[in-house]
């Protein structure tokens, strides 16, 4: 929000939804969240604990590219040696990789089918 409003970017309404859909899905992780814990079910894994890690992975991604694109071109751009990036820079390399570690997208939608739905192999 800091860099949008810093740079301008917070004058476009595309980037104005972006940054409002972004803190609606930080709020709903959070709800989700409260949800698994007060509905412990001793080690089974509830439909809600099973999404956990697929929505954040697409969540964090999402909110790495947002932070690109608030950015501009200065996001893509490194003043020279030592190349430091900042943190929104840093944001969007680190959040490729939340989809693949811990199990890919792919394989959470796996067990969320299998596992959550009962659907076969």
């Amino acid at each position: 929000m800091d860099a949008a409003k810093h740079n301008g970017a917070a004058s476009d309404p595309l980037i104005r939804q972006r940054l409002a859909d972004a803190w609606i899905g930080l709020r709903i992780m959070r709800l989700n969240a409260l949800r698994v814990l007060g509905g412990a079910e001793g080690a089974s894994l509830t439909r809600e604990a099973l999404i956990t890690k697929l929505y954040w992975a697409t969540w964090h991604r999402t909110l790495g590219e947002l932070a690109v694109d608030v950015l501009g071109s200065a996001g893509e751009i490194l003043d020279g040696f030592p190349y430091r990036l900042n943190e929104l820079q840093r944001l969007f390399l680190w959040t490729r990789a939340d989809t693949i570690y811990a199990g890919t997208n792919q394989i959470q939608r796996n067990i969320i089918a299998e596992r959550g739905l009962g659907l076969p192999r």
